[in-house]
């Protein structure tokens, strides 16, 4: 039976779990997939224990204490004896460097550190003089710092403005700031996320972003445990070897995802399938032969998630076209999603059912955006006001003042465009924008869109170099290479000819960029138009949410290195 909509009151973490604990208390909670879920009353107990422990380490109410670990049941166990006895946490990204470790725990003046004992060593030697205690998260015991058992839990109460979380992030354009979200921030948006797809404590979830990911934590941990549900995580990374097996045990019901993984899974399960010979590329080309083939692929696509699947949430980056269109046609459960950790971070949707190709869908319920001096295409800057909008960046009322207006609008960074049925639309982020000759705007993101949907393309990025569009492709060679005529050939001489192999290939890659760029060029129109691609030998760094880091690419640029490429 479906719950009616949960308010808490007041719209703290601390209200949160306490509704949870104690109205779902004999519901499973959380665990490994292979493990038992433990109760949500013997989540909120083990909860109340490390509460205790870290006020007998001394930290009191706006205590900063962090946590770097991958996903676990613990880490919920850590996070919530935090932010309900009102400390801050600082939830560290597992994929930052030491360097960028470093630097969160010392300008966050982190306290106490949860991790992980499988990142403890990204720890070692590392300057930390505020940090004086930290604890085991896999075994919630005490490696290091001094108990006072004197020391007792005060039993505080939370209001709703007090700081929750301050969070790192890892963003495109290479500048990590410390993002400070109030508890209404993150309840609202948790609370909120129900007018886009319901759900009951019977829905399980499987988590596979990182926890210290806003998207995950508001929407994949705070809004399930709002409502009894069930959570699992995965003991390894989430390769389809481990993924598979997962996915068939706990047959999950709401996941979340970011587009490269079914972008992924839509170029080697359909796309790599119909664009092997000419018939099939033919057949797929029909309309109606095409919509089949999608059908009958979705429903092995459900079966292969578990058979039950309901949502399946997209967010973090803009989906590829032809992906979206698949998953339309092929009825699968998916949801988009629109928003930025400044904005806890959800502020437009589409449930499922309720999708329109490439929109993002519609405003969260209390939340008003709108599109500040748009041109005459109606696009322009996508800014927002509402109880989800970050307090602002910590320690740094500079930036903070550049993106947060005196009457509380907070600029989004992103261009977008509102239809006549208020649908926003993403064209892409300001400071990726190029300005054409005559002084248009280019959206890179429009263009790599329809490279990457071109056979033998893993990703792409568009950049501008001496007023010229350039195209850094990553390829697929192996199957790049079965497809070259002789190119095969060549390589099994390469030993015997040496150089002049590599030269012959250098030749057949130089033949194939050539058509590619004149392919390209033809569906793009005249102000997008490429003057030349740049092959990449590596894949893209990216962020969290598995977006590339677009400024490490354009520095490069500005630097001519070239050292990471093959330029034809």
């Amino acid at each position: 039976m479906m719950n009616k909509k949960i308010v808490p009151k007041p719209l703290t973490l601390q209200s949160l779990l306490n509704y949870s604990t104690t109205h779902f208390a004999s519901q499973p909670s959380v665990s490994f997939v292979g493990g038992t879920p433990v109760t949500y009353a013997e989540l909120g107990i083990k909860i109340q224990q490390i509460s205790d422990l870290l006020f007998s380490l001394g930290l009191q109410k706006g205590d900063k204490v962090a946590l770097l670990s991958n996903n676990m049941p613990n880490w919920v166990v850590a996070y919530f004896s935090v932010v309900s006895n009102g400390m801050i946490i600082i939830p560290i990204l597992p994929d930052f460097t030491r360097e960028e470790i470093e630097n969160v725990l010392s300008h966050s003046e982190s306290k106490c550190l949860f991790i992980s004992d499988r990142l403890s060593s990204r720890i070692e030697g590392l300057d930390l003089p505020l940090l004086v205690s930290r604890i085991s998260l896999d075994t919630l015991t005490l490696v290091s710092g001094t108990q006072n058992n004197d020391l007792k839990n005060p039993q505080l109460t939370v209001e709703e403005d007090d700081t929750a979380a301050i969070i790192y992030t890892s963003g495109t354009t290479g500048r990590s700031k410390g993002v400070v979200l109030s508890h209404r921030n993150l309840t609202f948006t948790a609370m909120q996320s129900y007018s886009f797809h319901q759900i009951a404590s019977s829905d399980v979830f499987l988590s596979l972003l990182p926890l210290s990911h806003t998207y995950e934590n508001t929407i994949g941990l705070l809004y399930p445990i709002m409502y009894g549900s069930s959570i699992f995580y995965m003991e390894k990374p989430p390769t389809a070897a481990a993924l598979l097996p997962a996915l068939a045990k706990i047959r999950p019901t709401m996941m979340l995802s970011v587009p490269l993984i079914m972008e992924k899974l839509y170029k080697s399960q359909i796309q790599s399938k119909f664009a092997g010979n000419r018939f099939k590329r033919m057949i797929y080309k029909n309309l109606v032969f095409r919509k089949i083939i999608h059908r009958i692929a979705g429903k092995r696509l459900i079966q292969t998630f578990g058979g039950r699947l309901a949502f399946f949430g997209i967010g973090g980056a803009k989906l590829d076209s032809r992906v979206e269109r698949f998953l339309q046609e092929a009825r699968f459960p998916y949801a988009i999603g629109y928003g930025l950790t400044e904005t806890s971070p959800l502020l437009a949707g589409a449930g499922v059912h309720q999708t329109k190709l490439q929109s993002t869908g519609f405003a969260v319920q209390g939340v008003d955006l709108k599109i500040n001096n748009p041109d005459k295409k109606g696009v322009g800057e996508i800014w927002a006001k509402g109880p989800n909008v970050m307090k602002g960046y910590y320690k740094n009322p500079e930036a903070t003042s550049e993106v947060l207006t005196a009457d509380g609008w907070f600029r989004t960074g992103d261009f977008g465009k509102f239809d006549s049925s208020k649908r926003l639309y993403i064209k892409g982020r300001m400071k990726s924008t190029i300005i054409g000759a005559s002084g248009e705007n280019i959206y890179p993101e429009d263009i790599e869109t329809i490279i990457n949907n071109t056979q033998y393309v893993v990703e792409s990025l568009v950049i501008e170099e001496d007023g010229f569009l350039v195209a850094k492709v990553l390829l697929d060679l192996d199957e790049l290479e079965k497809n070259i005529e002789h190119i095969k050939s060549v390589i099994e001489v390469k030993k015997e000819k040496g150089r002049q192999a590599m030269r012959e290939i250098d030749e057949k890659y130089s033949l194939w960029s050539q058509h590619f760029v004149k392919e390209l060029n033809a569906k793009l129109n005249r102000l997008s138009q490429i003057k030349r691609v740049d092959i990449m030998d590596a894949p893209f760094e990216k962020t969290a949410s598995q977006k590339i880091k677009r400024f490490l690419y354009e520095k490069q640029q500005k630097h001519k290195k070239t050292t990471d490429k093959k330029s034809y």
